[in-house]
């Protein structure tokens, strides 16, 4: 069978990739089709487009790029039509994917949808149009069972796939010699991972402040995590005065093994250090505009994926008070000896009890195969 996948970030990519080899456990002869990036193509995609074409966030850069968008949309639906595989598979992504599902469901097209679009924060009656357009949803968090039963939508809960990197997994040998930027007599300190993000409106909104906080702290030694989708310049110019701060790149995993605590933009991110046992401080700062709306939209108390498994604060979300004194004062208490960092472990314990097991890629390739087998 012929399969379609579109993921439109660097986390999509990953749970894609993951899935793409499952799916081929089950139907040897699979193909794939994918907007996605390098990993789904090394699992055996066809890439028709990467995902750093399409990281638009925000209402200002959306509008900026609407040209840009609307016409990768339409080759999308023709390249969907000229294809018409067996199944559209959508990952996240949902201001895109939403779209891509009622134009694939009208035109004949089965859609599953892998990590369901997140209704339940901004606009929970647009559960019943991902309805309307999703023959089957396959869902990573344990509440979005419960929440789309409200509108008599049986969905099937998988786990989250972040367990399944999680444990495939092998850190690097060696890796703290291999951070850039800092030499063997900086290794004694212990260190403060900066995760800034993996989009480019992120690395510039998030890592000059988190850069700021860090000549507060003499006594450790920062890192920042870097992707490798956005240019070396980019960090190259916003670390240009900050020499001690090393950087290393496409290694957050390795980087979350051997760091003491961390600044994490809110995001996929902030779930991966909690599963790390990483203290943090989640943080977010968006323009007063987008924040006043999204303030009236959001349905839910937190940001941060921690917080919402918990049902709880468990770690500390800055957002529009995302400045360099707060972030200081927020990283002191989850550093060794403050006074939060036990309860927030203890935080992670609850979280990663409540996820489940591993294998959220293997069963929903599984139960898609199966679903799309029973359809012939």
């Amino acid at each position: 069978m012929t399969y379609y996948l579109i993921a439109g970030e660097r986390s999509g990519d990953l749970h894609g990739a993951n899935l793409i080899r499952s799916i081929r456990q089950h139907d040897p002869q699979a193909q794939f089709r994918a907007y996605g990036g390098e990993q789904m193509e090394t699992a055996g995609a066809t890439l028709v487009r990467h995902y750093r074409e399409m990281a638009f966030m925000g209402f200002v850069e959306v509008a900026r790029n609407l040209g840009t968008i609307r016409r990768i949309m339409r080759e999308c639906q023709a390249d969907l039509l000229a294809h018409r595989p067996d199944v559209l598979i959508l990952i996240d992504y949902s201001g895109f994917n939403l779209r891509v599902a009622r134009f694939a469901k009208a035109h004949g097209i089965r859609v599953f949808y892998y990590i369901a679009p997140k209704v339940w924060a901004w606009n929970p009656s647009r559960a019943n149009k991902i309805k309307a357009s999703v023959d089957r949803l396959f869902t990573i968090l344990p509440f979005e069972t419960e929440f789309f039963a409200q509108y008599d939508y049986k969905v099937d809960y998988v786990g989250n796939p972040l367990l399944d990197a999680l444990v495939q997994f092998q850190p690097a040998p060696q890796f703290l010699t291999k951070i850039a930027g800092i030499t063997k007599s900086g290794l004694d300190r212990p260190i403060i991972a900066l995760l800034p993000g993996s989009r480019r409106q992120e690395i510039l909104g998030m890592l000059p402040t988190m850069l700021s906080a860090t000549r507060h702290f003499p006594d450790y030694r920062f890192v920042v995590g870097t992707v490798s989708n956005l240019p070396t310049s980019l960090y190259d110019e916003l670390l240009r005065n900050y020499p001690d701060v090393g950087r290393v790149n496409d290694a957050a995993y390795d980087l979350l093994t051997v760091a003491t605590a961390a600044l994490v933009t809110s995001g996929t991110a902030t779930l991966e250090t909690a599963l790390f046992t990483v203290p943090q401080v989640v943080c977010y700062k968006a323009s007063k505009l987008f924040y006043a709306i999204a303030k009236r939209a959001m349905s839910v108390r937190f940001i941060s994926l921690v917080n919402l498994i918990a049902d709880r604060e468990v770690v500390k979300e800055l957002i529009q008070d995302f400045r360099e004194d707060t972030v200081v004062s927020e990283l002191r208490a989850i550093l060794p000896g403050g006074s939060r960092r036990a309860d927030q472990l203890a935080g992670y314990a609850e979280v990663r009890q409540r996820m489940g097991e591993p294998g959220a890629s293997e069963r929903a390739g599984a139960l898609m195969v199966q679903a799309l087998q029973h359809q012939l």
